[in-house]
């Protein structure tokens, strides 16, 4: 088969029953969480497979967990049948509580950095952030798309935040606090994160 087609040279790409143009919302959505994925992928090339096996093996079903949500995304079909469940959803709450509890208790706001995985992860975070706010741009265009996924992108950018801190500590390497913050968190929950809207 070719890897090119043609047939996007007029500005426009196929969705699974449809056909729209390339900057529509529901395009900049998946395109997004395309983005989230690679990235992703690049942290998990970033990782020592010694050090974090459940972080690997828990990012790789995320990034096929990305890919069932930009396939919902891109089905405008009548019959669709959405691929991402609500387990996903309730599997990453389930796996920040266990990260907020193993790395050092959060009292000031950090910056992205320390290691290069955990810098890669903080990527992935903030591009999540930003497929959130298309889906939600989405959703107010078309009622009907999924609200799992916008759900599931709210928990992976909190998931994503928690094992960036994680990767730090087991690397034995100190979050970048931000200098003039003040102890933000200290009144809060031990390790409560700072991205949990």
């Amino acid at each position: 088969m070719k890897l090119y087609t043609k047939t996007g040279d007029k500005g426009q790409t196929s969705l699974i029953g449809g056909r729209v143009d390339k900057d529509d919302i529901r395009v900049e959505a998946y395109g997004t969480i395309d983005e989230v994925n690679s990235f992703i992928g690049q942290a998990i090339a970033e990782l020592d497979t010694t050090i974090f096996p459940d972080i690997i093996g828990e990012l790789e079903t995320i990034q096929h967990e990305l890919f069932d949500c930009g396939g919902d995304l891109s089905n405008v079909s009548k019959n669709r049948v959405l691929k991402l469940k609500e387990d996903s959803i309730l599997f990453l709450e389930n796996r920040i509580d266990q990260y907020i509890q193993e790395a050092p208790p959060l009292e000031k706001f950090i910056l992205p950095g320390g290691s290069k995985p955990s810098a890669s992860i903080h990527i992935a975070r903030t591009i999540t952030r930003r497929a959130e706010r298309h889906v939600v741009s989405l959703l107010k265009a078309d009622s009907d798309t999924p609200v799992t996924a916008l759900q599931y992108l709210n928990r992976l950018s909190d998931y994503l935040f928690a094992i960036s801190r994680v990767i730090n500590f087991r690397l034995e390497i100190s979050d970048v606090e931000y200098i003039r913050s003040a102890n933000v968190f200290s009144s809060k929950k031990k390790g409560q994160s700072n991205h949990n809207e």
